[in-house]
């Protein structure tokens, strides 16, 4: 049955240290504008390319799905009624923020997935080359005036889809997860990203940039876990809008035949 097998880890300790013991990083999960500690205490072990550990991240399970989507719901009104030039500029000072950090998260990408620097360079300059691109659409996507053939016009309003869930997946993990975040903000959606299963430190590291940028809390949550397992909370969460899932075939499949019950909006 779909996302009904645990797969995690047990924690270990790296050994056999010659100099200082390194400090341990237990990454949490973010909601609602702040760090939260996950519901069942749990956490995964996150290793290098090469198999050293790397930090501890938080298990998600159903009840932290359920307070990010709580999160969003209240985040999304405040967000959709801010104009087009706040949300542009608020996705401006994000990539602004990134750039600054560049170096610090090209090697992560480099330490984390085995890719070569300039393999790292070329992913973390498509990632805030890519925010630039989606905050420019911020105010240009917002309707029409369309004429009719009888007297009068017609004004056509993109509306916001609402509270979207966001499951990515392992290749490419800092570009796939801007690449979904950037244009789902950027039309005043309040997105419950799950990042890549393997690599999700690069993503996690991203709400320290959120809290530099006039980011509101609640507009974008992620949670970290196994991908199946939230997959098929956010896809069985009655008040999400839309699913957007790149992780696998089983998964896409799932998320198109339960999605029907409340007709959210999905993209696999």
């Amino acid at each position: 049955k779909f996302g009904s097998v645990y797969e995690g880890g047990a924690p270990s300790l790296n050994g056999g240290h010659d100099g200082p013991v390194p400090v341990d990083r237990t990454y949490k999960l973010y909601y609602g504008g702040a760090q939260k500690r996950p519901d069942g205490n749990y956490c995964r072990t996150i290793r290098s390319a090469e198999g050293k550990i790397l930090a501890q991240v938080g298990d998600s399970n159903r009840k932290d799905v359920r307070n990010a989507v709580e999160a969003a719901i209240k985040a999304q009104p405040g967000w959709e009624k801010k104009s087009p030039f706040n949300r542009q500029q608020i996705l401006y000072y994000i990539a602004e923020n990134l750039e600054q950090r560049k170096k610090e998260y090209m090697n992560l990408l480099e330490e984390m997935t085995g890719a070569t620097t300039d393999e790292a360079q070329k992913e973390v300059e498509k990632s805030i080359e890519r925010l630039f691109y989606w905050a420019g659409y911020a105010d240009k996507y917002g309707g029409t005036v369309q004429e009719t053939q009888l007297y009068g016009t017609v004004i056509k309003i993109h509306e916001p889809l609402g509270v979207i869930g966001v499951v990515c997946g392992d290749r490419h993990p800092l570009l796939s997860f801007v690449s979904l975040m950037a244009p789902a903000i950027a039309r005043s959606n309040s997105v419950v990203m799950v990042p890549s299963q393997k690599y999700p430190l690069l993503a996690l590291g991203l709400y320290q940039v959120f809290e530099t940028s006039d980011l509101p809390g609640g507009v974008v949550n992620i949670l970290t876990g196994n991908s199946d397992h939230l997959t098929k909370y956010l896809t069985e969460h009655q008040n999400i809008d839309g699913v957007w899932c790149f992780t696998s075939r089983d998964a896409s499949a799932f998320v198109e035949h339960t999605s029907a019950v409340n007709v959210k909006r999905t993209w696999v």
